[in-house]
């Protein structure tokens, strides 16, 4: 058990790291909001580890951890309605087998935006910011490919290496 939760904390302060990165990289790609996603690779990794519930908690305490340490409020409530979106299509799209790791992290990319956006449609009370959405589209496909290309890199290698699988429970 204490493996598993240095293991978590490992890939939790992962997510952090990426997090802070990405705040720290003067990237526009000329669509306001429209980020690399950095910390998603983690998501990804983890469930091509076959840990999804793991995935789900270090996503929702990355969102509030980095939320409230390079963000506000709205950025917290954008985030977790992306996380929502995104972490429930990647599910989906791993267990039915019919997308491989990019095309589960483009999935996850796509739909990450496209919750963000419905939560902005709410927020502002209007459909007129659903005019994003193709832009977004092409966003979360970019960023997806790019980071589901990284993790098909390193998700061999991180099924070799487990803080958790081995037999002594103790530090």
């Amino acid at each position: 058990m204490m493996k598993k939760t240095a293991e978590m904390g490992l890939f939790l302060a992962l997510a952090l790291i990426l997090s802070y990165v990405e705040s720290l990289l003067p990237l526009s790609f000329g669509i306001p909001g429209v980020k690399l996603g950095l910390p998603n690779l983690i998501v990804v990794l983890l469930l091509y580890r076959g840990d999804a519930r793991q995935a789900g908690l270090i996503n929702f305490l990355r969102i509030m951890l980095s939320g409230f340490l390079f963000s506000n409020l709205y950025g917290i409530i954008y985030a977790l309605a992306g996380a929502v979106f995104s972490l429930t299509a990647m599910l989906l799209g791993k267990r039915t087998g019919w997308f491989s790791i990019v095309g589960v992290s483009v999935l996850g990319g796509v739909l990450h935006n496209i919750g963000q956006i419905l939560v902005a449609m709410m927020v502002v009370e209007t459909f007129y910011v659903g005019y994003y959405i193709p832009f977004l589209i092409v966003a979360g496909t970019v960023t997806g490919a790019v980071l589901g290309s990284v993790a098909m890199e390193l998700v061999p290698y991180l099924r070799k290496v487990s803080l958790a699988r081995g037999s002594d429970d103790s530090c």
